[in-house]
């Protein structure tokens, strides 16, 4: 009998080791995958980002030219960027804290600065070149992210938003304004022509003739600081936090004696049994309970 008991306990002690040994390794390997992502994948993103923003391809010679962004595409970040902060898609306070080590401060720095740079050659790379094409969509982005700046968002809210502003910037400009200034154009090139040149007397301008890769490289500008916002944490430990306090829970429960966790899960069913009874005396929407949950 006593040999049973010993045996027992031992299997015990053995299960309890291996389980915390897998809990060190799941929290190694997450903290290793978080700071793989904040100081190398996401600078690398955006940086790649921003470089292929600027590049065109030009329709004749089909030579590489690069357009630096101009002056309103760095207003245009700026207000991004703001909208980033507002909508709590990005927490300053989290990246940039008297608490963070000089080192870490200095690399969620130039992590937010690619993404700022990024944001600007986004805005480059759906930006008409020349004439009043341009300034109208200068203003539409402006008066935009104007109008954003007072709206009720979320950071889901905040990516769809910017996802629709630049996939309808794209369509515009590659899709429509690139097959008005074809040379191979139709019909509706010649009809459109003409009736921009007679009510506007040529200020708009003929746009700089590209070759279709070019879209092809805007396309993949934008779909690449997309999969970095997708990416981009809230706050570089934020996660990490909430991992932490989750495996806590976790390795208490495991030492607890046998009666105890019968107790902690008899406990977890009636509070949670307690929580949908109130929501069924008090029904809400969803929108309305993830706004809770943020507040």
């Amino acid at each position: 009998m006593t040999k049973r008991r010993e045996t027992a306990g031992r299997e015990k002690r053995e299960r309890d080791a291996n389980g915390r040994d897998e809990t060190d390794r799941v929290a190694n390997r997450r903290e290793t995958n978080r700071l793989l992502t904040i100081h190398l994948l996401l600078p690398t993103i955006f940086l790649t980002a921003a470089l292929a923003g600027g590049v065109r391809v030009e329709g004749a010679s089909r030579a590489l030219a690069f357009v630096a962004p101009p002056l309103v595409t760095l207003v245009l970040a700026v207000l991004l960027l703001a909208l980033f902060a507002r909508g709590r898609l990005v927490d300053l306070p989290g990246w940039l804290s008297h608490d963070n080590a000089p080192l870490a401060n200095l690399s969620h720095a130039l992590t937010l600065l690619s993404l700022f740079f990024a944001s600007a050659q986004a805005f480059n790379s759906v930006l008409p070149d020349a004439g009043l094409f341009r300034w109208l969509f200068s203003f539409f982005f402006l008066w935009t992210l104007w109008q954003n700046q007072f709206a009720s968002l979320d950071a889901r809210r905040t990516l769809r938003a910017v996802v629709a502003l630049f996939g309808t910037a794209f369509a515009l400009k590659h899709l429509l304004l690139a097959s008005l200034y074809a040379p191979e154009g139709g019909w509706l090139r010649r009809v459109a022509g003409a009736l921009v040149e007679g009510v506007t007397q040529g200020s708009l301008g003929e746009q700089p003739t590209v070759a279709p890769s070019t879209g092809y490289i805007s396309f993949f500008t934008l779909a690449l600081y997309v999969v970095g916002l997708i990416l981009l944490p809230r706050a570089p430990g934020e996660g990490l936090n909430e991992a932490t306090r989750a495996l806590s829970v976790v390795e208490d429960h495991r030492r607890l004696a046998t009666v105890e966790r019968d107790e902690a899960r008899a406990e977890i069913l009636r509070a949670e049994l307690r929580r949908l009874e109130a929501g069924d005396r008090e029904p809400r929407g969803v929108e309305e309970l993830i706004r809770s949950d943020d507040d």
